[in-house]
């Protein structure tokens, strides 16, 4: 699915760093790979330049020690990541199953994130909120009561993740407001939060379509369903089976697979965010 927000103004205009060369090919790039570069201008202040990234001031902090102090000074050279997290070095001897025991994130979840590299020495953990205080035990970013689990039960490999990709034979950078999550067709997909269904039908290129509204803001969308099991006002809970995978609408690759997104309200209204930072055990 494409999605045109506010995004396109400032994403193209930043240098991507190179690709990890031990990614897996098919994977999403690593996050830490995906990091785009910002100079901080007269006026803009920590606050403003994580909010105009759709970030919090402290993942800025956690990546950038020279803003620490919680100033940001004209002239400085930021990275941002593509969502919420933090860097992390991987401890001698462990390995992503024992880092995703620890911030409680999906080993695979983990794994995609990173590029699908086997043993990577840092990684981006999704969703976690930096603290100064390296002792104090790592807390999630807020959403994690709201939003949490997987659409798809079991294992469900990324067939596209999300942001700008360049589809086959086109010249032009298009936007994925989501991520395509492959599964066979027939399999159950469920919400991954409490909500209230906002709509139930066919929407385009969405094919059927399920969106859910939940606290602070968040709203998920489960499309290209091959049948719809809910309806519009219907009270929901964390698990509840909303339809099922299909192929319908103009889905962005062959395979059968859920098309998944999360967005959160705002001035500009439903602003899509990496799902990829919601999914969680």
């Amino acid at each position: 699915m494409q999605y045109r927000g506010w995004l396109l103004a400032g994403m193209l205009s930043f240098g991507m760093m190179p690709l990890a060369q031990s990614a897996e090919v098919g994977c999403p790039a690593p996050a830490l790979s995906r990091m785009a570069r910002h100079t901080v201008k007269s006026g803009e202040s920590l606050e403003s330049i994580a909010s105009r990234y759709n970030l919090i001031p402290a993942t800025l902090m956690g990546l950038n020690p020279n803003v620490r102090s919680g100033k940001a000074t004209v002239g400085q050279q930021l990275m941002i990541p593509p969502y919420n997290g933090i860097r992390v070095e991987v401890p001698s001897g462990q390995s992503l199953k024992d880092l995703a025991a620890r911030y409680r994130v999906r080993p695979d979840v983990l794994y995609e994130v990173n590029g699908c590299q086997r043993s990577p020495k840092v990684v981006f953990v999704p969703g976690v909120n930096w603290s100064p205080n390296e002792a104090t035990a790592p807390t999630l970013v807020g959403v994690s009561s709201v939003l949490s689990g997987s659409p798809l039960s079991g294992s469900a490999p990324i067939a596209l993740g999300f942001g700008w990709y360049l589809p086959n034979g086109a010249t032009k950078p298009v936007f994925h407001s989501g991520i395509d999550l492959l599964a066979s067709l027939g399999t159950p997909a469920q919400a991954i939060g409490e909500g209230t269904v906002a709509f139930a039908g066919n929407q385009g290129a969405y094919g059927n379509l399920v969106v859910i509204n939940h606290q602070q803001g968040y709203q998920t969308r489960y499309a290209q369903l091959a049948r719809i099991n809910v309806k519009v006002g219907q009270k929901i809970k964390r698990g509840t089976t909303i339809g099922t995978v299909g192929q319908t609408g103009t889905p962005t690759t062959s395979q059968p697979h859920l098309h998944f997104e999360v967005r959160s309200n705002s001035k500009l209204g439903w602003v899509a965010e990496d799902p990829i930072a919601f999914i969680r055990k």
